[in-house]
């Protein structure tokens, strides 16, 4: 039997909503160890090129066992399913924080409702690149929990702490827009449902800070018409430098017999980028029915045109035969 090992970065990083609270996974919590001043939810650091900084993260058991951790320092990503904030494992390649930070000591154990502190060092090489660097300190549980079936699915699971790492020169907020894609899905009898389409759409950070981008989602039918106008959800609030995600939006209510052009703006303080596309609504069924009329059209008319054509034929007089020249009869001859 083959094992899989999957490794569950579920660093619960998005749940920490109030400054004090520690990414946890119930069985133990990562957090900045307080400053002088305040408890930290995050790590906030900047740094010139050249700097190296130091700080320290704790680790804590929420359980009554030992715990044995591997620590590390990863970058950040975007999911591409939805955006949300994740690190690299610990194979993986890392080009930022990952491969800047070095936590003091790589694996601690931890007792039993205890906490362990971790001091780490990181510096910024001279040639780093202005503008933020996000990642992690993260705790992995090197144990893997084994799953059951045929197919054994073992789990390894990990909490970080983010660290958010500014390195000082220009900054240059960019977006880009790209992929817009319409899908329209008609009721199968028309104007008996509700018309939906489906708009797509990639969303890319192409500047060094990190963005929280609004979309905006506007359609216009014939005449210029508003049929859609909002704001879109399920945008990342944190779109991180260099990272894209593939997005979708259902538009309910789509228009059955219409001409749409949809516009698709997305935009963060100092950039704004728009993408447009266009789709004709025609039910199917009315296509059908006007192609089938169409047809029918079409064949009466050859009939018609032809039967003209036989009835013109019969009644055009033939011409007249021209007479054929009689020859004189002789006379017969006297006989002497």
């Amino acid at each position: 039997m083959r094992k899989l090992y999957v490794l569950l970065l579920g660093l619960m990083l998005a749940w920490q909503a109030t400054p004090a609270r520690a990414a946890d996974n119930g069985s133990w919590s990562v957090y900045p160890v307080a400053s002088k001043i305040a408890a930290r939810p995050y790590f906030y650091l900047s740094a010139d090129p050249g700097q190296t900084l130091t700080d320290q993260v704790a680790v804590q058991n929420r359980t009554g066992t030992p715990l044995t951790f591997r620590v590390y320092a990863a970058d950040a990503y975007n999911t591409a399913r939805d955006g949300g904030f994740a690190v690299r494992t610990l194979k993986e390649r890392m080009l930022g924080v990952g491969a800047w930070a070095k936590p003091a000591r790589s694996r601690i154990t931890v007792p039993g409702h205890g906490t362990v502190t971790v001091p780490f060092t990181l510096h910024v090489p001279d040639g780093a690149e202005p503008g933020d660097h996000p990642g992690a300190i993260v705790a992995l549980d090197e144990r893997v929990d084994p799953g059951g079936g045929s197919l054994a699915l073992g789990v390894q699971r990990a909490v970080g702490a983010r660290v958010y790492l500014r390195v000082s020169g220009p900054t240059l907020p960019a977006l880009s827009v790209g992929q817009l894609h319409l899908t329209h899905h008609q009721p199968l009898i028309p104007w008996l449902g509700a018309g939906t389409a489906t708009v797509s759409y990639t969303l890319r950070n192409t500047g060094n800070i990190t963005l929280d981008p609004k979309v905006e989602l506007k359609a216009r039918g014939l005449f210029g018409r508003t049929l859609l106008d909002r704001e879109l959800t399920g945008v990342p609030s944190e779109l991180l430098p260099g990272q894209s995600v593939r997005l979708t939006e259902t538009w309910r209510g789509a228009p059955q017999l219409d001409r749409a052009d949809v516009t698709l703006t997305a935009s963060a303080p100092g950039t704004r980028q728009s993408a447009s596309a266009s789709f004709l609504a025609l039910p199917w069924l009315l296509a059908a029915l006007v192609f089938v009329a169409g047809v029918v059209t079409g064949v009466l008319l050859v009939r018609a045109r032809r039967g003209r054509v036989r009835r013109s034929a019969r009644v055009r007089p033939s011409p007249r035969a021209r007479p054929t020249p009689s020859r004189p009869r002789s006379s017969p001859s006297a006989r002497p």
